[in-house]
């Protein structure tokens, strides 16, 4: 089962996506913050993570940046979801396999992460 980390300090919104992806099959971890998804990250592994941009200790950018400094995550699919600050992550194409703009809509988002970990296995 594939598991994606979100990554994002408005509950609400971090509950609300990781239901959303719970109900059509994936595994969810959430992380209040870059530092606590840095952390969670050196302990298990994940298929994607999510994040959203403005949190407190590392926004997406910082945040995709120290992933990507990490060897073994390099290649570790990045999403950026994101208010007024979505043009950062559309600024750094290297960082981001896709960036959402919120309000998003849901089904857009399930649908681009089954396209990129692949649609997740019925019981």
């Amino acid at each position: 089962m594939s598991t994606i980390l979100v990554v994002d300090d408005e509950y609400l919104i971090a509950d609300i996506l990781s239901y959303a992806l719970e109900d059509v099959g994936f595994a969810v971890e959430t992380a209040s913050n870059g530092q606590k998804a840095l952390d969670f990250l050196k302990e298990k592994r994940v298929e994607l993570v999510i994040t959203d941009y403005m949190m407190p200790q590392l926004n997406g950018v910082e945040l995709a940046r120290r992933i990507r400094e990490e060897l073994q995550l390099q290649s570790l699919p990045l999403m950026l979801m994101s208010g007024a600050q979505a043009h950062e992550g559309r600024d750094n194409p290297d960082l981001f396999v896709a960036v959402f703009d919120k309000p998003f809509d849901i089904e857009q988002l399930i649908a681009k992460v089954k396209e990129l970990v692949g649609a997740p296995e019925l019981p």
